[in-house]
């Protein structure tokens, strides 16, 4: 069997243990412990660990998702599609999770699997994240603590009306390994099919922010395209060499608040963007949650891609 093949169905093999264990599990936001699953697949990035990390790697279910934690050893996790249908296509694929955990399944599994029946080449990154409690109870406990509600006056339009400022939070481990991915996947790009010309990146929540500031602040990193799914909307400062964006929320996400603030940033500096604003959706819903108007943006990316050539395989290939 050769590595493509193997890799694929490997690949398929771990989506459907979690599927099948899925109903066993209430779907509701309740915190449940679960055994770290197999990632045969998984390619160390070698990118280090990280500071004040004790506690080892643990895994936990929310929403019927299997989600990691602690994780101090960044991976990456090929899904490459079946022989013959791949079209040279390449996406690394960034879990959200506050920097705090990562949705593995909704929103890195089953995303690169429905990349790569699409016949793009697709690369979970499982990055490295800030530490929390080695105590599921307590992890829980800080998890449902009390927030303060979100401001209810939208016609507040300062943070779009700002002038860009820098990230506040430190994503340099998190940029190194985005580097890393990237560089790997460049390197082994013959022996994976990818045409490193259409090589894009796509993130949801804290992964759509972590796709946004590797595109803000990498020097190594030369993506074809970038998809942050409801990620962050306040302006930033768009790069000279900035990448055509493919950019999607919903009204009822907590993130958007009537800001259009990076999207009139790319439009200013004549990058092509497309944004869908979608009804209803809310935060965290992955490839669509039932009766939901934003089902259907993953194929309105795929048609993104297609129409901008990024499906199209050159001669040669």
């Amino acid at each position: 069997m050769n590595l493509t093949k193997a890799a694929s169905l490997a690949s398929v093999l771990v989506l459907l243990a979690f599927v099948l264990a899925a109903p066993v599990i209430a779907q509701d936001g309740t915190i449940y412990p679960l055994d770290a699953p197999e990632e045969p697949n998984a390619i160390p990035l070698g990118t280090g660990g990280v500071e004040g990390q004790t506690a080892p790697e643990s895994w936990f279910r929310q929403w019927g998702d299997p989600m990691a934690r602690n994780i101090s050893t960044a991976t990456l996790t090929p899904f490459l599609p079946e022989p013959g249908t791949a079209n040279g296509a390449a996406v690394i694929v960034a879990p959200g999770g506050g920097f705090m955990w990562l949705s593995m399944g909704n929103e890195g599994w089953e995303v690169a699997e429905a990349l790569a029946e699409q016949g793009v080449a697709a690369f979970v990154l499982k990055y490295r994240l800030r530490p929390t409690t080695p105590s599921l109870d307590d992890f829980n406990a800080w998890m449902n603590r009390p927030r303060p509600a979100p401001p209810t006056d939208s016609s507040d339009t300062s943070q779009e009306e700002a002038p860009p400022r820098p990230p506040s939070r430190d994503l340099s481990d998190q940029l190194e390994d985005a580097e890393a991915a990237y560089a790997m996947i460049v390197e082994r790009a013959e022996e994976w099919g990818v045409d490193t010309e259409r090589l894009g990146m796509i993130g949801f929540s804290a992964g759509a922010g972590l796709t946004m500031y590797s595109t803000l602040n990498s020097e190594t990193m030369d993506l074809a395209f970038i998809g942050p799914i409801y990620g962050g909307m306040g302006p930033v400062e768009v790069p000279e060499d900035a990448p055509p964006m493919f950019n999607v929320i919903a009204t009822d996400d907590f993130l958007f608040g009537g800001q259009f603030g990076v999207i009139k940033s790319w439009h200013d500096a004549g990058k092509p963007v497309e944004f869908h604003l979608y009804q209803n959706g809310g935060h965290g819903f992955g490839l669509g949650n039932p009766d939901r108007t934003s089902n259907r943006w993953f194929d309105a990316f795929v048609h993104w891609l297609d129409v901008n050539d990024f499906l199209t395989t050159k001669s040669g290939e």
